[in-house]
């Protein structure tokens, strides 16, 4: 009877397991991830550097030198002083003539008569006279054309052109190979005018004062 107990169990299981129209879910859930508690690592203390010790302070003080005093030499040691006119010696022509010492000039100047301008070989000569002052003599010269230069005269505005030749001047113990223009300065007191051109890097002028150099002798005065 047991035997048949059983198998009626077993036949009605069959029968409701062949029933079932939806397969059972099999599909297990994931495994959730364990959770991992954070590992906190000891943090070292800091260790501050210990303060230097000052056994002597130094005190550093920049001293500023004092400027070089250069001690000026007298004047009279860089250039020979001038007045605002002196004698100067003229060559060719042997002439002693008083000069007005000029600094605004550029240019020196000297008192000529009968300029012409000639030719001579294919090149441009200036034939032009001087006077002896002391004597009133009439030197005749010829001497090669350097340049022209446009002068404008202060009191009536005029551009005068004049030609320049060159000359040996002496002033003093100086004695310069020197452009001078050839003017008619009959209307000024002096007949020679001493420019920038023969006082720059040879004299210092003093107004206040005149014929500081001793007067130059001619050749024919020598004998």
């Amino acid at each position: 009877m047991n035997k048949t107990r059983y198998s009626l169990t077993l036949a009605f299981s069959l029968a409701l397991s062949g029933c079932q129209t939806t397969p059972p879910d099999t599909a297990a859930e994931p495994a959730a991830c364990p959770t991992i508690e954070p590992v906190v690592c000891p943090a070292c203390p800091v260790m501050a550097c210990p303060e230097p010790e000052i056994i002597e302070r130094v005190v550093t003080v920049c001293e500023t030198p004092s400027p070089i005093q250069c001690e000026a030499g007298p004047l009279e040691s860089r250039y020979p002083i001038i007045g605002d006119r002196e004698f100067a010696l003229v060559e060719p022509g042997d002439l002693v003539l008083e000069a007005r010492i000029d600094t605004g000039a550029e240019t020196s100047s000297i008192h000529a008569e009968d300029i012409q301008l000639i030719e001579k070989d294919g090149k441009r000569w200036i034939r032009f006279n001087l006077e002896n002052p002391q004597t009133g003599a009439i030197i005749p010269l010829e001497r090669r054309l350097h340049r022209r230069i446009l002068v404008k005269t202060k009191a009536e505005g005029v551009a005068d052109r004049r030609y320049v030749v060159r000359m040996w001047v002496t002033l003093g113990d100086a004695r310069v190979w020197l452009d001078v223009s050839l003017s008619d300065r009959d209307d000024f007191e002096f007949p020679l005018l001493i420019g920038r051109n023969m006082l720059v890097d040879n004299f210092s002028v003093d107004v206040s004062k005149h014929h500081t150099l001793a007067k130059p002798t001619t050749e024919s005065e020598e004998n």
